[in-house]
């Protein structure tokens, strides 16, 4: 035990006094090495770069420039103008805009972040001049952009299959059921808090306007067909898919809907780039950690731990839960990933989990970190582009996340929910 230890004290340590996630991950591996005498930079150079040098993370910036795209290209508008023009009429029709589009930009851009923010700006200062109650606006928006890395195309899917060594074509059709369930479920909590505070509703449209929105919107709800169903049959794999979709999205936004300049261009080029590094270097540095961590045998150690429960996999499951609850309210989706899912799988395989349906409830389950205090990343982009108290949008995300805990609580008890829907979809 005195390795895992060593390796959290340190992990935690360096995260403690503000040195980066990154760093701090070099840092532990530094500290097995040094513990089990075998300290060899050429290793940790080593596997610093095959972090990197992955054909399947090539997927990552790709998704990333494709949602960079379709922000600043007008397909994000499209499809929340499409939405409008159908639910808008109804009350508080702003709030289930707000759900269909979070549903439809999932299956586009995979990021939480990026559907989030391009939500936030455009819905918050309507849903203001609607005197919709601020907090439950921004958390309605905040619990609808973590739809995004549930439904393919999802980010934190293609992280954990690499780090894990997991499907991720598996990994993705795992998340349709239940991202829709994640849809129906916003929309049940919407209908109640619509109706207890009697919100106004848009004019309603009529057929001809709603039959151009749709012509508007066409060109951006195709990009999701095209890259689920190529996944889906065969023709590309993941990583090619995000190739299509990033051409797909600059040659909408530049050519058929005209809203993008090269000047632009650049500037998206250069914003996913940024992106793109950290995520890259997080995966560098935990790639030198899971080394170490392989190498200290640290998944056996913790197996001693879980031992009187392996013969248990509901109660293995729910205590894996709850752990991963805690570390979501202190740290980010993707470094929660790189660092836990290694050591975890092993364990959770040991108990007779399916791996598939562990790796969709490991990430499930670190998205809700993302809207639960005091980290919670979405909060924080919902709260800045909006410029509304966090503790307002604390308020307002709770009957959210209440609701997803309840479908999280669902999904421990009936595995089914997740493998079922899965293999049929496969």
């Amino acid at each position: 035990m005195e390795s895992t230890l060593l390796f959290l004290a340190v992990l935690f340590g360096g995260m403690a006094i503000g040195i980066s996630i990154a760093v701090s991950l070099i840092l532990s591996a530094v500290a097995l090495m040094w513990q089990l005498d075998f300290f060899n930079t050429q290793l940790l150079a080593q596997n610093l770069q095959a972090g990197f040098d992955n054909f399947p993370l090539l997927a990552v910036p790709f998704f990333i420039l494709a949602g960079e795209l379709m922000n600043a290209g007008g397909l994000s508008q499209r499809i929340i103008d499409m939405a409008r023009a159908f639910v808008g009429h109804i009350s508080g029709g702003l709030g289930y805009v707000a759900v269909f589009a979070s549903v439809l930009l999932a299956s586009m851009s995979g990021s939480a972040i990026a559907d989030t923010a391009a939500l936030a700006t455009i819905l918050l200062p309507m849903m203001r001049q609607q005197n919709y109650p601020e907090g439950y606006s921004a958390g309605l928006l905040g619990s609808g952009g973590i739809i995004a890395p549930i439904i393919p195309p999802s980010l934190p899917f293609i992280i954990y299959g690499v780090t894990t060594n997991t499907s991720i074509s598996q990994l993705f059709i795992s998340g349709v059921f239940p991202g829709i369930l994640m849809g129906t479920a916003l929309l049940l909590a919407w209908r109640s808090i619509a109706r207890r505070h009697k919100l106004p509703s848009m004019e309603k449209k009529d057929w001809a306007f709603r039959k151009q929105a749709l012509a508007n919107g066409t060109w951006a709800i195709v990009m999701p067909v095209i890259i689920l169903g190529g996944i889906r049959f065969g023709i590309f794999t993941p990583t090619e898919a995000a190739v299509v979709a990033a051409v797909y999205a600059f040659f909408v936004a530049r050519f058929i809907y005209k809203a993008m300049t090269w000047a632009d261009c650049y500037k998206v080029l250069v914003a996913s780039s940024k992106t793109t590094a950290v995520v890259m270097f997080l995966c560098g540095a935990a790639t030198v950690a899971a080394y170490m961590i392989t190498l200290a045998d640290l998944p056996n150690q913790l197996a001693v731990l879980f031992e009187p429960i392996m013969d248990k996999p509901l109660l293995f499951m729910a205590l894996m839960v709850f752990f991963l609850l805690l570390v979501g309210t202190s740290m980010d989706l993707t470094p929660t990933i790189l660092i836990f899912a290694p050591v975890c799988l092993p364990l959770a395989m040991k108990a007779g989990i399916d791996p598939i349906y562990f790796g969709f409830m490991f990430v499930f389950t670190g998205c809700l970190g993302l809207i639960t205090p005091p980290v919670g990343t979405v909060l924080n982009v919902v709260a800045g582009v909006g410029r509304i108290r966090m503790e307002s949008v604390i308020k307002g995300i709770s009957p959210f996340l209440m609701v997803y805990v309840i479908l999280l609580a669902l999904f421990v008890l009936f595995p089914q929910l997740i493998i079922a829907p899965a293999r049929w979809l496969n």
